[in-house]
């Protein structure tokens, strides 16, 4: 592959003799020596069980109970020592997917590149992960798929089932952050990769060698951008440093993966600060390129940089956001400067070019990241309601605009369009005036100026027949 070589070299640059690796350094997960894990006792931790979801408790009992280890693991642990509130809460076990399933009826077994046990309870769902092993442990015979199997490809993880013990699952984890195991055994929290002392300097560190893990999978470079942005964190030098020269291999992981992870990088309260480092680390043109090629306009910058802010602020105040919105905003200027390309060379009207434009650009946009189709054809109609919002100013038109369905998102977006261009100022004014104007007020603002056609001339009268002099022909 193209790619390997790149890898290689970077390889050979970035290479340090075992010998000189220090423990805050990044470690090979592959070669690394038995570790004796230490042990955080409850006294000296602040997680509490109060703040555990109750449905997590259960099934961490369960599993206690019916002989089985289980563990709080992931982002929910390291939220709840950083004082914050988790999102989710994920389990680690020894037991396998089909062992949790015959222990809970409202268990589904997902997944096939990595196989998960989802516990349902209403609306919230219980993640339960079987512990994983590193790639090179030799597996033993299939038995009616309880052993799993693990496929790597070119250096990419395709299929990620190599079952093992909690030592093993803590070495195969992302960043040292995300590596720490809660207990209802004894309360305590395990950590085998200097976690704890991660989260108390606020460093993110990959577990392993960044460039092999990079390469694993590329979306790790997405997450350490997001953890920093979300967490305030520093990223740790050597998991920084590769980071910049991989981008491209973003360009293999499907384009849906890619929407996924970007919705929680901009619509999770953090957009902005994680607009910021992925443009810092040469990440966001992977993952919007024409975007990215407008981005030393002032006012392409601004408009995305306001919409990131305006959605954080709405994240912080509970507010619902839109992701049609904000991709909107994204692609705006693309689609903008296409329209008005094909309007010159094809002689389309406005509105013809701006439907092809819309079209051409979330064609090329779904290569990089996959937009649904339900949130393309909310996005196309903001763009299109601009038209109308320009031009409708008169008449009952502007009147039926006002309750249109997807009328406030796009006079939204005519409002930040007008934050960045004063051009538009006048005419979101406006419209903001039209919205609480009173029914005169209204009937006066949208009033069609009839026109007055001038008074045609009348043309002199012909005389009657009989009113003609008698014909002097012969």
């Amino acid at each position: 592959m193209p790619y390997r070589r790149v890898i290689d070299s970077l390889k050979r640059i970035f290479h340090r003799p075992a010998s000189s690796i220090h423990p805050h350094t990044a470690l090979d997960v592959g070669e690394h020596s038995p570790h004796q894990a230490n042990t955080i006792p409850r006294d000296q931790h602040c997680i509490s069980r109060k703040n555990i979801s109750s449905n997590a408790v259960k099934v961490l009992y369960r599993l206690k109970d019916a002989g089985y280890q289980g563990f709080l693991v992931g982002g929910g642990v390291r939220d709840l020592l950083l004082g914050q509130k988790p999102k989710d809460f994920d389990i680690a076990t020894n037991a396998h997917p089909e062992d949790v399933k015959n222990l809970f009826r409202n268990c589904r077994l997902i997944g096939r590149r990595f196989r998960l046990a989802h516990v349902h309870f209403g609306h919230e769902i219980i993640e339960v992960a079987t512990f994983r092993a590193h790639h090179s442990k030799q597996a033993a015979p299939k038995d009616n798929n309880k052993i799993g199997d693990g496929v790597i490809e070119n250096g990419r993880i395709i299929r990620d089932n190599v079952y093992g013990s909690l030592e093993e699952d803590a070495w195969r984890r992302d960043f040292t952050i995300n590596a720490l195991y809660y207990t209802i055994a004894d309360f305590s929290v395990v950590d085998y990769t200097d976690g704890m002392r991660d989260i108390q300097n606020r460093l993110l560190r990959l577990i392993g060698d960044p460039i092999q893990r990079y390469q694993e999978d590329p979306v790790r470079m997405l997450r350490a951008v997001r953890f920093a942005a979300k967490l305030d964190f520093n990223i740790e030098p050597q998991t920084e440093a590769p980071i910049r020269s991989m981008g491209t291999l973003l360009s293999d992981i499907s384009p849906s993966r890619l929407y996924e992870e970007t919705l929680k990088l901009f619509l999770t309260g953090h957009g902005e600060k994680s607009f910021e480092k992925l443009r810092q680390y040469g990440l966001f043109q992977h993952l919007f390129g024409e975007t990215h090629a407008h981005l030393k306009d002032d006012k392409v910058l601004q408009r995305i940089i306001l919409v990131l802010r305006n959605t954080d602020e709405r994240v912080a105040d509970g507010k619902s956001v839109t992701p049609a919105f904000l991709f909107a905003a994204m692609l705006w200027t693309p689609v903008k400067l296409d329209s008005e390309t094909l309007q010159h060379t094809d002689g389309l009207n406005a509105q013809e070019a701006l439907f092809e434009a819309s079209h051409q650009v979330g064609k090329r946009q779904a290569k990089q990241v996959a937009i649904p189709r339900r949130m393309a054809l909310s996005m196309r109609e903001i763009w299109h309601l601009q038209l109308r919002l320009e031009r409708n100013q008169r008449g009952k038109r502007a009147q039926q605009l006002l309750h249109h369905p997807r009328f406030r998102a796009a006079y939204d977006f005519l409002l930040l369009r007008a934050e960045t261009n004063p051009e538009h100022q006048s005419l979101a004014q406006w419209w903001t005036t039209l919205q609480t104007a009173e029914p005169d007020t209204l009937q006066e603002m949208t009033a069609v100026q009839k026109k007055r056609r001038p008074k045609k001339k009348k043309k002199p009268e012909t005389p009657a027949a009989q009113d003609l002099p008698p014909s002097t022909d012969a």
